[in-house]
């Protein structure tokens, strides 16, 4: 009997680890830095790989610890968020702050060793998810903007890890991930509405799921799409996209614009699901074709 209780415990400790941690969203982050980091690189170098790879999930790890230490009490409010660990009871604030704290220390450490602009922009990201998106998302729908930014810049700190370098090429894919979030995280706060709305979160332009926050959803997935195939006119050094590529990444982009303007067509929650989802599968998709259009090329 004993054993079957510890073997328990020490599976909801785990699996309070990757709650905090939100393990499968810091894995999808550490991916977009690792496509940037083969965007950049001329050699591989392994030992960095795996360096950006660990310091790149305490960084994310750290940012949605501190998040769920401050949305404690609104978290219990949401049926989404209510069986997180520190809202359950599962987990003490004090445990949750020093998983965070030696996250953040960890992860900057550990980028740093690659090089200080990747420490850096890997601080900022924590600084800004913790200290500007948190509190922003009860006070406006500007905190969508505001998250866009931390959230864009992994796919970008791998190049800056690759190169110690920035300019236009990290910066265009800084733009690539930064326009991509707002019908991301719109279709996100469009089926979640109600469940935001008992944590008095504001997360849609308009504040409510109407035609203006579909067209603005349609016009920045536009904007992604665009800004997304830049690369092949030359305009963007080294990050260079050929043609076949870029009309690879248009017509995956025209799928996201399809599911944008079902939303604005159907107003529902499963429209705004299906855009989340066409949403997931884009991004990843295109660093996908970016990094073999490289590599094959």
């Amino acid at each position: 009997m004993s054993r079957t209780i510890t073997s328990e415990t020490k599976h909801s400790i785990i699996s309070d680890f990757k709650e905090i941690t939100k393990i499968r969203l810091s894995v999808s982050v550490v991916f977009s830095s690792l496509a940037g980091y083969l965007l950049g690189v001329e050699t591989v170098d392994y030992k960095t790989l795996i360096l950006l790879a660990f310091g790149g999930y305490f960084m994310v790890g750290a940012s949605n610890a501190f998040n769920q230490i401050i949305e404690k009490d609104l978290d219990a409010l949401m049926d989404r968020t209510k069986n997180r660990p520190i809202p359950a009871g599962r987990m003490s604030v004090s445990t949750a702050f020093i998983i965070a704290s030696i996250f953040t220390v960890l992860g900057v450490f550990i980028l740093y060793t690659i090089n200080p602009q990747t420490a850096m922009f890997g601080a900022i990201s924590i600084f800004l998810y913790t200290c500007a998106y948190t509190p922003l998302k009860t006070k406006t729908p500007l905190a969508v903007f505001v998250g866009a930014i931390p959230g864009a810049i992994p796919f970008m700190l791998g190049w800056v890890a690759a190169t110690n370098d920035f300019g236009i090429e990290p910066g265009t894919l800084f733009a690539i991930q930064f326009f991509w979030q707002f019908p991301h995280f719109w279709a996100i706060g469009w089926f979640l509405f109600e469940d935001y709305k008992k944590g008095g979160f504001f997360m849609l332009p308009t504040g409510k799921q109407d035609r203006g926050t579909a067209i603005q959803t349609i016009m920045y997935t536009i904007w992604t799409l665009l800004v997304s195939i830049i690369p092949a006119f030359g305009f963007t050094g080294r990050l260079y996209l050929t043609p076949f590529s870029a009309v690879i990444v248009f017509l995956l982009g025209l799928g996201m614009v399809y599911y944008a303007i079902q939303l604005y067509k159907k107003m529902t929650v499963k429209a705004a699901k299906q855009l989340m989802l066409a949403s997931v599968s884009y991004i990843t998709l295109l660093q996908i074709v970016y990094v073999l259009d490289k590599f094959i090329r």
